[in-house]
């Protein structure tokens, strides 16, 4: 990741360096520096480099007695020392520069987790890609120009395909549903100053919030991820009220299966917002303790689940879990600034806070003794 970029005799003198101790300091794109991956990734480090510049010189004829008046003309080549020194932190983030020409200090600063949040990276992170139907899609999206009425044709396919299944008015209902959710990302998206695209719908696979702009940071991930099934909770609960006011057996439908779609949402598998949640978080534990406790924590989600006769959440969610304990090791590799202590509890517990109250909706309605409420909290126990 970027962890630095300033101004460096007329060119960019800019600092890459992972959780794994590497450091590439480039000027300009010269690669000018290099420090080796090592167990030592925090503390003083010091990249040191040198530059040769020409000066023309002029020398003065009669001082040496040449027959020429005419000044004559030299280049000397002269060498400048650069050097800079850091001091890192990384959990929570903050980095002290100093960068010195031939010694004396020329500039000096600091930049912590919020500077990481708003860059843009010179160089972006290449990201292997893997097949699926939604990354074919968002590219597809990139390539129209016409935004506005692909969003429209989407939306009203969408439609179309949802009644054919259900009824006209469910299929308002999920898209008010899958609108909802997208929309908290895309709130959270603007809130850390990204540029987005809007919200596409897709028939049978459900919605897509898009930005242009890449995140730098792990706790950017949780807050996106999260937003989505938050807003879908913030709807589940209006639509409860609602129901408690009117006795409108529509608002129970509605605050029921959107409580089970976002409950889903929050699995921990990728691509779904629980696995980019669950992974910042585990990936962001640089101890074997932390990774203990992320295991203990999943098997504790495991047999609740279990415990409850909720056997489908249950299995997904041990194969979910499992899933980000394998990859657990490659968390060095990524360019996403890890999440600090006090980062990873506040996640952690937005995140069981909000499948909680999820769930606990479900439970409400499915209690009623009618059929259909019940329907999702079956599918749980399948």
């Amino acid at each position: 990741m970027e962890l630095l970029k300033i101004d460096c005799l007329g060119k960019p003198l800019r600092l890459e360096g992972s959780l794994a101790g590497w450091q590439q300091l480039y000027w300009g794109d010269d690669l000018v520096s290099v420090i080796q991956a090592s167990p030592d990734n925090e503390g003083l480090k010091s990249h040191t480099f040198e530059l040769a510049t020409q000066v023309a010189t002029h020398t003065n004829p009669r001082a040496e007695n040449l027959e020429d008046d005419k000044p004559t003309e030299g280049i000397v080549t002269t060498t400048i020392k650069i050097t800079l020194e850091t001091d890192l932190q990384w959990q929570p983030f903050v980095i002290d520069y100093r960068l010195l020409k031939n010694d004396d200090v020329i500039t000096s600063g600091q930049r912590t987790t919020k500077d990481i949040e708003r860059q843009t990276p010179t160089v972006p992170v290449a990201e292997k890609r893997q097949f699926s139907v939604v990354g074919l899609a968002s590219l597809g999206f990139k390539l129209l120009k016409s935004a506005k009425v692909i969003k429209a044709l989407l939306a009203g396919a969408s439609v179309a395909a949802y009644s054919w299944l259900f009824s006209f008015q469910f299929a308002l209902a999920l898209i008010a549903c899958l609108v909802f959710h997208e929309y908290g990302h895309i709130r959270a998206m603007k809130y850390f100053g990204m540029k987005t695209k809007g919200i596409y719908l897709i028939p049978f696979m459900g919605g897509l919030a898009l930005s242009d702009e890449k995140i730098n940071t792990r706790w950017q991930d949780v807050v996106i991820s999260i937003m989505g099934p938050t807003f879908g909770l913030f709807m589940s609960l209006a639509s409860l009220v609602a129901y408690w006011l009117t006795g409108n057996i529509f608002f129970a439908g509605l605050a029921t299966f959107n409580a089970l779609l976002n409950l889903f949402n929050l699995l921990p598998i990728l691509p779904l917002d629980g696995g980019h949640i669950l992974k910042s978080i585990s990936f962001s534990m640089n101890s074997i303790m932390g990774l203990v406790a992320c295991i203990l924590g999943a098997a504790a989600g495991v047999y609740i689940s279990y415990s409850l006769g909720l056997a489908l959440l249950g299995f997904l969610l041990l194969i979910g879990s499992a899933e980000i304990v394998f990859e657990w090791k490659t968390r060095h590799q990524s360019h996403l600034l890890p999440l600090d202590r006090y980062g990873q509890i506040f996640s952690a517990v937005w995140y069981l806070l909000t499948v909680g109250a999820l769930i606990g909706i479900i439970w409400y309605f499915a209690a009623s003794g009618d059929q259909m409420l019940a329907l999702p909290l079956e599918i749980l126990k399948s």
